[in-house]
């Protein structure tokens, strides 16, 4: 097969000289489901990062694939090399049965997240034909004998394959009944905040609320911040997870028009559930997004940001940068970003060079909460 992996992109997510758009998963994955023979309509892809797999089968002419990917960067990166490469002739889905039915071979990136592959692997067994193969793959140092007893849970058969490249695949075949309810998503209660939590098994910290956000909860929970109280005071939870911080806002804020943004679909989704939960649908407009890139200029009053500081399986400062970037560019001048962060990264420096004069108004053992003033 004549396929460069070389040639694809990142973009729109970070692109730095240690960070590819491909790894010999992708490759392996590819290898295997062109040596399985099947049609390309009955394929589907689940976690293919920035197109690697889909595009490198669709290339050597199976065609009709189904893919879903959860981060909307890499839904561009694919729409972005699949262009520039002139390869056409599949279609993108969201986790549910338009992805899955009648599939007989699924190709998974292994997700970081147990709670994320125990919903894949569910769907899985819930919607493709009965006859399924399931291929999971991944690097070595980021797998678990744990991930095979997950799978496990939806499939009869799970065989670890040798490794390869630093790679290794996870064959399950023979999928199992289903339980008549779906595995996620979960409900949570968190009487501290009068709030209820609704989470996808993708979304980050689950239907927890992770420290730092509960830090920033608390800041808002006895802090009016400078746009507060305004009536029409726009506010944009960037970045929102399970959207606790836009929600917690909308609460006590009524007169506010709130957006919350991720780039997760897990997110999102569970977002819009929690928004539900709540009674704050109509409150709260919840948006799948890049570093909100369809927020227009200098509209946003208020910026509500827990930034990650992840991107994949590897540390890098750039993930923060871009939601600072995008905030400096979404915030009207005088307008405030509310930033919590793990006090040993020091993004202080950062948020004043980028957004404009930026204080600690709260800190705690781990994390510090900042103000930063759009200049």
């Amino acid at each position: 097969m004549d396929f460069s992996y070389a040639a694809l992109r990142r973009f729109p997510d970070v692109e730095a000289p240690n960070l590819q758009a491909w790894d010999a998963t992708d490759e392996l994955l590819v290898q295997r489901a062109l040596a399985a023979g099947i049609d390309g309509a009955a394929i589907t892809v689940i976690g293919d990062e920035y197109g690697a797999i889909t595009l490198a089968l669709t290339a050597a002419g199976l065609h009709g694939i189904r893919v879903h990917q959860d981060l909307a960067t890499g839904r561009r990166a694919l729409a972005r090399n699949a262009s520039e490469l002139g390869i056409a002739g599949f279609s993108s889905h969201e986790l549910d049965e338009s992805l899955l039915s009648g599939a007989r071979l699924v190709l998974l990136q292994l997700p970081k997240a147990l709670a994320e592959l125990e919903e894949i692997a569910d769907a899985v067994a819930r919607w493709a034909a009965p006859d399924v193969t399931l291929i999971a793959g991944g690097r070595v140092k980021h797998m678990t004998v744990t991930q095979n007893e997950v799978i496990g849970r939806s499939f009869g058969v799970v065989q670890a394959q040798r490794a390869e490249r630093k790679s290794r695949l996870i064959m399950a075949t023979e999928s199992r009944e289903v339980p008549v309810r779906p595995p996620y998503p979960q409900h949570s209660r968190h009487a501290e905040f009068d709030l209820e939590l609704v989470a996808h098994g993708g979304a980050f910290a689950a239907n927890r609320i992770d420290i730092g956000t509960r830090v920033l909860l608390d800041v808002l929970g006895g802090r009016h911040p400078r746009a507060a109280g305004r009536d029409g005071v726009t506010v944009v939870d960037l970045g929102c997870g399970t959207g606790a911080l836009a929600a917690f806002f909308a609460m006590r804020h009524p007169e506010a028009r709130i957006t919350a943004t991720d780039r997760s679909a897990a997110a999102v989704q569970s977002a819009r559930a929690t928004m539900a939960a709540n009674g704050l649908e109509d409150r709260v407009v919840v948006t799948h997004d890049d570093a909100a890139s369809e927020l227009p200029d200098a509209s946003a009053d208020l910026i509500l940001l827990n930034p990650p500081f992840h991107l994949g399986a590897s540390v890098h400062s750039g993930a923060a940068t871009r939601l600072f970037e995008a905030a400096a560019r979404v915030l009207r001048p005088g307008g405030e970003l509310l930033t919590v962060f793990n006090s040993s990264l020091a993004y202080r420096p950062e948020l004043t060079r980028l957004i404009g004069p930026t204080e600690q108004v709260h800190r705690t053992s781990k994390f510090t909460v900042t103000s930063s003033v759009k200049r």
